[in-house]
């Protein structure tokens, strides 16, 4: 990891899932879930800060084992985002954040590294995001499936859970974009950002990310072909463990 970029990684974990309740530490191909992701996200060059924010004990000390520095939050918190303000509050001297999904263990380090890179060589850039090319047209009219709209400067329009843009015509080089979970904030924005009360959009849907753009916000969106997978559900192990082992 870079000794001069002020870029703080921060993978916030709760033990609470309704679907999947220790899914942090659920073990994949021999290794908690958490510490794939810790491993992917200490292979990118840009993070002078590399931790765990977490209000569990028992995450905690598994995080510890596997030499991860922890950060110790709130039990109170509503949000991830919340989480890793927290967290981040506590690293002086840092300019910015990027938020890595705990549950993500095919993170793309390159992809991370770009977001990165982006927000320091953009000073007045106050967020940053990632989507990829929906392949799988099943995916279009599954909510659970994230998707958002871009302005012709690469700046996010609208995240929806429903199918966006509308296809009424099919103009060649459409696109439907489905977002990823992972963020970039510059710090002052960051702790503007959960000062906010919840918005009304964000509300509708379901999406932290509506906040933003119901404030005003720019959110850039780096396009990536890579597609991360996250484990949101326990039947979804067997399927992970077969792309973790097929990376190695």
């Amino acid at each position: 990891m870079g000794n001069t970029a002020r870029v703080a990684g921060i993978i916030p974990a709760r033990w609470g899932s309704t679907r999947f309740p220790g899914k942090p530490l659920h073990l994949l191909a021999g290794k908690p879930l958490l510490q794939h992701v810790f491993e992917a996200a200490g292979k990118c060059e840009t993070l002078s800060h590399l931790i765990i924010a977490t209000d569990d004990e028992r995450i905690q000390q598994a995080a510890e084992d596997f030499g991860a520095t922890v950060a110790m939050t709130s039990p109170d918190h509503s949000t991830g985002t919340d989480r890793i303000a927290e967290a981040a509050a506590s690293l002086p001297g840092l300019t910015h954040v990027i938020n890595l999904q705990g549950d993500e263990p095919l993170l793309d380090p390159l992809l991370v590294d770009n977001l990165a890179r982006t927000l320091l060589e953009t000073p007045d850039l106050p967020m940053i995001t990632a989507a990829n090319p929906i392949t799988d047209e099943a995916q279009v009219d599954d909510p659970n499936i994230v998707k958002v709209v871009l302005d012709c400067d690469g700046e996010a329009l609208y995240f929806s859970r429903s199918p966006i843009p509308y296809r009424r015509t099919r103009p060649d080089g459409l696109e439907i974009y489905r977002h990823m979970g992972l963020y970039g904030y510059r710090c002052d924005f960051l702790d503007q950002f959960v000062s906010w009360p919840p918005s009304m959009l964000e509300q509708a849907e379901g999406l932290e990310q509506l906040r933003a753009l119901e404030n005003g916000i720019r959110i850039r969106v780096v396009i990536t072909p890579h597609e991360a997978i996250g484990l949101d559900t326990p039947e979804q192990v067997a399927q992970i463990e077969s792309l973790l082992l097929n990376q190695s």
